[in-house]
């Protein structure tokens, strides 16, 4: 099993920045992406941002700019620092790992995911 744990959400005010961590633990053999959507009260999921294990990277077009991703994958865990926060930013961020839990063998993960709360 593995398991996807975030930290790093909670309340900003608008222009402010919060990174997001999420480290990923358990039967791992590799990880391919990773990533991190969101959730905003009454809407649909949506991708933030995605990173592969060799560091390309791809965002939503709204975000760019402000947001960015990276990875460590020594520790096995994606960041997200998130810039110039604004009240629409307002959800719960998830966070998305695909594993390679033994060669030919992947699966997807999510984390339980973090609440940002942007306040105006």
């Amino acid at each position: 099993q593995v398991r996807l744990v975030e930290s790093g959400g909670g309340l900003v005010q608008a222009g402010g920045s919060l990174r997001l961590s999420c480290a990923a633990s358990g039967s791992i053999f590799s990880i391919n992406a990773m990533g991190w959507y969101r959730q905003a009260a009454g809407k649909q999921r949506e991708l933030v941002a995605g990173i592969t294990s060799g560091g390309s990277t791809n965002y939503a077009d709204s975000l760019k700019g402000r947001f960015t991703i990276s990875r460590d994958n020594a520790k096995n865990t994606v960041y997200l620092q998130m810039n110039s926060l604004k009240p629409e930013d307002t959800a719960v961020y998830y966070c998305n790992a695909f594993v390679t839990i033994t060669p030919g063998i992947q699966r997807d993960y999510w984390g339980q995911g973090t609440q940002v709360t942007v306040s105006s």
